[in-house]
């Protein structure tokens, strides 16, 4: 059987080193902890998690629980869980899926909270363990999230950019931080570029996107470009477009948002702005673990920890 000195001998570091990597990897250089996890994963060492949660008094568990209801055919989810799941993985931590129903069911470290609406809050407040959101939020909890301002600004401009002269903004229906971001990136660069354009908000689903453009069509001249807060109302919009036998992208734009499928299989491959779900991921990871090494620290008042990462444009087919 492997031993944590033979880790150690073969990666010629201290045991006490090799130690550090495996209960406090915050502690030890990313270069340094990298290079003996591979030497752990050629050794096909795997330490006593069950020893070292007693020692730490730690389950070596974070439970992702997920607020919202996930379309099957979509892996937003799986890419968000890919990242952190990778991340939970280098430092020797277990994930487990949770709902609003189970959460209780087990023990854990702490919890990775996403899909929170306003009247969630009330569940939220009942966790003992530290939080991290991946979304942003205004209760101060620590969160990640995509720049969803920075987004809509940037395919605003992209359509603007591409001589469309009317812009529609096809926002979510929520009054949430995320869709509130959004929508003013639409607002402020139409406003301050004085362009002719409306904004509109539905329950995230293709077919009402589909119903609400086809039973308003006159409403939409030629020349348009619609920027949409997901990939699943742009599907919507632009099958909306083809049904009026209308052509996309000369006649009309359609730029969505999310990147992680549904704009692989529109009938015109969708321009969107792709979140970076897998970094995403990670980053929430990263934050969690720190937040449950000082979880004492959380005792006390803290400045809310943010971080945001940028969504990038993927051009395809749906603008000209």
């Amino acid at each position: 059987m492997v031993t944590l000195n033979d880790v150690a001998k073969k990666a010629n570091v201290s045991k006490m080193t090799v130690s550090r990597v495996i209960n406090h990897p915050e502690q030890v250089r990313p270069e340094l902890r990298e290079m003996i996890l591979n030497v752990m994963t050629q050794l096909n060492y795997h330490p006593n998690a069950a020893a070292r949660a007693l020692v730490g008094r730690r389950t070596r568990v974070v439970k992702l629980t997920i607020f919202e209801d996930m379309d099957t055919t979509e892996p937003y989810y799986m890419m968000l869980l890919a990242g952190i799941a990778n991340e939970l993985n280098q430092h020797q931590y277990a994930l487990q899926i949770a709902t609003r129903n189970s959460y209780e069911v087990g023990e854990c470290d702490g919890y990775i909270l996403t899909g929170i609406r306003q009247t969630d809050y009330a569940w939220v407040e009942r966790l003992n363990q530290p939080v991290v959101f991946v979304g942003s939020n205004r209760q101060g909890y620590d969160y990640v999230d995509t720049n969803n301002y920075q987004a809509i600004h940037e395919s605003t401009h992209y359509a603007a950019e591409l001589g469309y002269t009317h812009l529609v903004f096809i926002g979510i229906a929520v009054a949430e931080p995320f869709e509130l971001d959004r929508e003013r990136g639409f607002r402020e660069y139409v406003t301050a570029h004085h362009i002719s354009a409306q904004i509109i908000r539905l329950a995230n689903h293709s077919h009402v996107a589909t119903a609400y453009v086809k039973a308003h069509w006159s409403g939409f001249p030629r020349n348009t470009a619609f920027i949409c807060a997901s990939d699943r109302l742009a599907i919507g919009v632009e099958t909306a477009i083809i049904n009026q036998g209308r052509q996309v992208p000369t006649e009309y734009g359609v730029i969505g948002f999310d990147g992680v499928l549904l704009n692989q299989i529109a009938a015109k491959r969708l321009t969107t702005m792709k979140q970076p779900l897998e970094a995403m991921g990670r980053a929430a990871a990263r934050l969690l673990l720190a937040n449950i090494t000082n979880s004492s620290s959380l005792l006390k008042p803290h400045d809310q920890a943010k971080i945001i990462i940028n969504s990038r444009l993927s051009v395809a087919e749906s603008t000209r």
